[in-house]
């Protein structure tokens, strides 16, 4: 039987690369590229283990998916990322023109939306998908952090 796959099923697998990043010790953040149905990249934060500020998920996903598509432009895309993109992250989702960016948790932070940063004008945007989740492991591994 096949199981509808919906935003929450892509979400999940987000949430898969998340954990992979709390596992090496990453903020944990992770990314799935979606074209037709298929997931097309996987990514999740490396920022620690490349000492590279701007190793975030997305920009990961987004370098692999533009990989795996033979070009720049990710349109016909979904991004699904569990932490609402920073504004660095925004801007190369706009220069990438991905289709949809549905994200989990909203940063009040640093989220882009907080900054002002726009997203591409024919870019939809979903966030809140498992927010709970997403802003528990976010929250787990900061908690963590201020204890050591």
């Amino acid at each position: 039987m096949l199981v509808p796959r919906d935003h929450q099923y892509f979400m999940k697998q987000a949430l898969d690369q998340a954990h992979i990043a709390l596992e090496r010790g990453e903020i944990p953040v992770g990314a799935v590229v979606v074209s037709n149905g298929q997931i097309i990249a996987r990514a999740h934060n490396l920022t620690e283990t490349l000492t590279d500020v701007t190793a975030h998920a997305e920009i990961q996903a987004i370098t692999a998916a533009a990989n795996f598509l033979g070009g720049k432009y990710l349109n016909n895309c979904q991004l699904y990322v569990t932490l609402e993109p920073c504004q660095m992250c925004a801007g190369a989702l706009y220069w990438s023109q991905v289709s949809e960016l549905i994200f989990g948790a909203y940063d009040a932070k640093r989220g882009y939306q907080t900054m002002g940063t726009q997203l591409h004008p024919k870019t939809k945007v979903i966030g809140g998908i498992l927010e709970e989740e997403a802003s528990q492991l976010m929250s787990d591994f900061f908690q963590s952090k201020r204890k050591k």
